[in-house]
């Protein structure tokens, strides 16, 4: 177990992250810190530089078995912060506002535990990802060649989530978190002057439709396999101008679905209705992909391990508050292994992640550490 001065450091040392959060993909110091704490346990290797600013902690027994992988997540987010807390952010408009602080404090209180007990079999990597938020930081680790050394056989991580009770373990088998896509819709006309709008080519009305269409193509209910929500995020038409009439406008759409292959129809079919509008009114389309999130589908075998796990801790389980709608960068890790996310209460009237007056509860980082270190002594003895 983790000791009072362990959890006393810990604390500190997720205060000390919180204070300098770091958006997708400019993760260096947070990197680095990682890797001078990690270099402290003894592993077999600290590898630097996976697919951006990524860092991973091996624990080699030597002995053949499988290898468990244990992730959390290195960036922040661009929302400044509100919580008021001594050690709230001190990088202005940026905030560790979903918790990804926490999560790797609680991923090197593990390595403290293997430290001390390393696996009798196998072996245990502890990746810290980076650009979780933008959906690119999982892909980006995975097709490094340095991740085929480390390549797991299971793979496992915890999230906080606020609306649970605290410390209250949701799970289930099967869809965890939605896949999800945004799509920056470019519409261009023609410019003209306010008072002769004929000399133009305006994307007003093909705009107008679009907000007013294509939310039918995605429009929610129960979370099954047959899901599909689209949400207008953005638009815009021309510049905050009266003498001006408007050649060019763009819409920002979030598609989601609770499986790959249904969010690729999904997109199929925006892109089809956004290329129907701009030929009918005589404009050019371009349509930029971002923030693209697989679903995160749990493996029935790990949910299995996961499960058996926190029985034996007591720590209490349930489907309550999973699957959900928000996305996550981690189902891609369960391509080539049997993944689980788990998603660890932070208390029922917590504010939710994402908001300003978010911060990670402390009082999670004893209880993480310990289901991880009850899931690979069960796989690895």
């Amino acid at each position: 177990m983790l000791s009072n001065s362990d959890l006393i450091e810990l604390t500190e040392f997720r205060r000390a992250l919180h204070r300098r959060p770091e958006l997708s993909g400019a993760e260096g110091e947070t990197a680095r810190t990682i890797a001078a704490a990690l270099r402290a346990l003894s592993a077999t290797r600290v590898l630097t530089g996976i697919g951006g600013h990524g860092v991973a902690a091996v624990f080699d027994s030597g002995a053949p078995g499988p290898t468990v992988l244990f992730r959390a997540e290195l960036d922040a987010l661009p929302i400044a912060e509100t919580s008021g807390a001594a050690w709230a952010s001190a990088i202005p408009g940026n905030g560790h506002l979903c918790g990804h602080d926490g999560h790797m404090a609680m991923l090197l209180g593990l390595g403290r535990l293997i430290s001390r007990r390393p696996p009798k079999t196998g072996r245990i990597v502890l990746l810290f990802q980076p650009a979780e938020e933008i959906g690119s930081g999982a892909r980006a680790v995975i097709n490094d060649p340095a991740f085929t050394a480390i390549a797991p056989d299971y793979a496992f991580a915890i999230h906080n989530l606020p609306g649970l009770p605290l410390s209250h373990v949701g799970l289930r088998a099967g869809l965890m978190n939605c896949a999800s896509v945004g799509l920056a819709i470019h519409l261009t006309g023609k410019t003209a002057h306010a008072a002769t709008p004929e000399t133009g080519i305006s994307p007003g009305p093909a705009l107008a439709r679009l907000i007013a269409a294509l939310p039918d193509l995605g429009p929610g209910g129960a979370l099954d396999d047959t899901f599909r929500l689209l949400t207008v995020t953005h638009a815009q038409l021309g510049e905050a101008t009266f003498g001006v009439a408007p050649g060019a406008a763009m819409l920002h759409v979030t598609l989601r679905s609770a499986q790959d292959a249904t969010l690729a129809d999904l997109e199929a079919q925006t892109r089809a209705m956004a290329a129907q509008e701009a030929a009918h009114g005589g404009l050019m389309l371009r349509i930029e992909t971002c923030e693209p999130f697989a679903a995160t589908i749990n493996d029935a075998q790990a949910v299995m391990l996961a499960r058996s796990a926190l029985d034996q801790l007591q720590v209490p389980h349930s489907e309550d508050g999973v699957p959900m709608h928000a996305s996550e960068d981690f189902g891609l890790f369960g391509h080539g292994a049997k993944s689980a996310m788990l998603c660890l209460g932070a208390g029922q009237t917590h504010p939710a992640l994402h908001n300003p007056d978010y911060d990670f509860p402390d009082d999670l980082i004893a209880i993480g550490p310990k289901i991880f270190a009850q899931i690979a002594r069960d796989i690895l003895g």
